[in-house]
């Protein structure tokens, strides 16, 4: 089923931006900023207000159109659920203190919570994630809630920040994006990141009562109004600025929030790791990952032309781009001079059961997972991130497991770690306002950690715990954690259910970091994948959970795929003494070659003889 993402509002005309008119040459942007209202800024203007993206390059580009693209639609309730495409990284609302770890998307990916199910309401989504986000999406809902609507117009909304990707100015500063959200200043956030504008005081500050259109000096002088300043020289005789704008997004705007560390053997800097083997041979991330006006960015994986409405999702895959698309007319492999794999000697049954990134993505897998920081999961980029390799949450990879496409696959796995109302058999985050006032209290004495990861806790605490929540529950408090979930009995004490499913881990593919097909798994020998300890079904992937009884837990690749265990230690034994039997066979083959040659000059002597007369 293809799914069309974006509708053009009927009787809504094209703009000049939407529609190429097919050159590729670099377009010029010399402009007017307009702000949320709709009126040309002037740095003579009182008060001077930001630019509004929504505005200011809405007057070219359908702006919403652009908000339906997969940057931004997530909250879109409209949104068919197929248009979301397979599981992907979730945002991630870690506490040490309190001993939670949960995986979190408005998206219907399978176990991740919603938002409102962990108690974050659209604000407090975004005053703890918006860092690493786009602006649009949840930045535009409007709240239910009669406070923050009124606080909303002293910080206005986050707006789609279309230089967050397209800015090639070399001074746009997206780290400045999660202050400003921080300080709710939701207005002036993209014009804050800006090479040409500064924007200083807090919104968060500032009474109900404060008009940014209409300011006047708040009665405490320790309070600083938010404001912006346009640098000189910014803006042209006729009040225009030109703005650097790159139509094809420079890759280090993508690594913002798409950059990940896997710390191998304590090695946490970039220059120990190799990069992409597509960028260091000259691609661009926008060379497979496309889209138009609709910014429906294409994501690469098999089968998303199932779901994605483009012309180049089927090409843009691994398969696409090196095997080529074979519902095209014309030839399509090889794209950006990729090389057409032969995979000579390699049996067919490895690519039904493996994808591509199976032995080409991720780091080169060890014994055990490695811990893993992500952009989005760890502040990467930002001002004062934790920069310890224990910092929550804690992500493990490479994990092999099987994908939703049925192929074995590279993953990032959370353990996820929560206090619960459990009804029946659903199993509900309590919000985190109650648990961080109810669950703080009872772990306070528990001593967290420098480096921000797990403090220990033990049964003690989880029992107290889950009798101080007991009152804020409509159903039973539980805590899940390491795969387990803990309840109390009937006596009062503690009682643990192991491999309970509301504590199944989430999991989703690895797509990059591809190495070459000379650092592919199996060019050694097909032991890299099949020795009674090779990773890929034999490594151990630790149980990561902050209760002190499961420290030092692991558990086999295999159990996260639909193979039997016995039957992949038994295959893996037989290449054990493969090296041996080919010895055998090809002994025994010479033998029997020297039997049947001894054998066939008898009879060619017989042949001889009776041509020759002979008896």
């Amino acid at each position: 089923m293809v799914v069309a993402f974006f509708a053009r509002a009927e009787g809504e005309e094209k703009k000049l931006g939407d529609e190429s008119d097919g050159s590729r040459a670099h377009a010029v942007h010399v402009i007017p900023l307009i702000n949320e209202e709709g009126e040309k800024i002037s740095p003579d203007d009182d008060p001077v207000l930001p630019f509004s993206t929504k505005e200011t390059c809405g007057d070219c580009h359908s702006y919403s159109i652009i908000s339906r693209g997969f940057h931004f639609n997530a909250a879109l309730a409209d949104l068919a659920p197929e248009a979301h495409g397979r599981a992907g990284q979730p945002w991630i609302l870690a506490d040490a203190r309190t001993g939670l770890q949960i995986p979190i998307s408005y998206r219907p990916w399978p176990g991740a919570f919603t938002p409102e199910q962990a108690g974050l309401s659209p604000k407090l989504f975004l005053k703890i994630f918006g860092r690493h986000m786009p602006g649009g999406g949840v930045g535009e809902v409007p709240s239910e809630d009669p406070d923050e609507i009124m606080r909303a117009m002293i910080s206005g909304y986050l707006e789609i920040n279309c230089l967050a990707c397209h800015d090639g100015h070399p001074g746009h500063n997206q780290a400045e994006y999660g202050g400003q959200v921080m300080r709710e200043n939701f207005r002036w956030a993209a014009a804050a990141t800006s090479s040409f504008a500064t924007v200083t005081g807090s919104a968060k500050d500032m009474p109900d009562t404060y008009d940014p259109m209409m300011p006047e000096a708040p009665e405490d002088p320790k309070l600083v109004p938010p404001g912006i300043t346009y640098k000189a020289g910014t803006f042209g005789d006729d009040g225009s600025v030109q703005l650097d704008i790159k139509r094809e997004v420079p890759n280090y705007r993508c690594y913002f929030c798409h950059s990940n560390m896997y710390i191998e053997s304590g090695h946490t800097e970039k220059w120990t790791t190799d990069e992409d083997i597509h960028l260091k041979a000259g691609l661009t991330c926008v060379d497979c990952h496309r889209n138009g006006i609709g910014h429906n960015t294409g994501r690469g994986y098999d089968g998303e032309s199932e779901a994605l409405d483009s012309p180049m999702a089927a090409k843009s895959s691994c398969k696409g781009c090196h095997l080529g698309d074979e519902s095209s007319e014309s030839p399509s492999a090889g794209r950006f001079r990729a090389p057409v794999p032969e995979h000579r000697g390699l049996p067919p049954v490895h690519f039904e059961k493996l994808s591509c990134t199976a032995c080409h993505s991720g780091p080169w897998p060890g014994d055990k997972t490695y811990l893993t920081k992500t952009s989005r999961a760890h502040r990467l980029g930002t001002v004062g991130v934790n920069k310890s390799p224990d910092a929550l949450p804690h992500v493990l990879s490479p994990v092999f497991a099987e994908g939703e496409d049925g192929k074995i696959a590279p993953h990032k796995l959370i353990w996820p770690a929560f206090w619960a109302d459990m009804q029946d058999a659903n199993v509900v985050p309590i919000g985190f306002d109650t648990v961080r006032a109810t669950v703080g209290k009872v772990m306070a004495k528990v001593e967290l950690p420098a480096s921000g990861g797990w403090g220990k806790m033990s049964r003690e605490n989880i029992t107290a715990a889950l009798k101080a929540l007991a009152g804020s529950v409509s159903g039973k408090a539980v805590y899940v954690s390491g795969g387990s979930l803990y309840s109390l009995s009937e006596s009062g004490g503690l009682a643990e259910q192991k491999d309970h499913p509301a504590g199944k881990p989430y999991m989703w593919p690895i797509g990059h970091d591809v190495r070459p097909a000379a650092q592919a798994l199996g060019i050694r020998y097909c032991t890299d994948c099949h020795a009674t300890d090779a990773p890929l079904f034999f490594g151990g992937v630790a149980v990561d959970s902050p209760v002190d009884a499961n420290e030092g837990r692991v558990v086999k690749m295999v159990e996260f795929q639909d193979v039997d265990a016995t039957y992949a230690k038994l295959f893996a034994m037989s290449f054990v003494f493969r090296p041996m039997l080919k010895i055998v066979a090809l002994l025994s083959c010479a033998v029997l070659g020297l039997v049947l040659l001894l054998y066939g000059l008898r009879a060619l002597k017989c042949v001889v003889g009776l041509f020759s007369g002979q008896d």
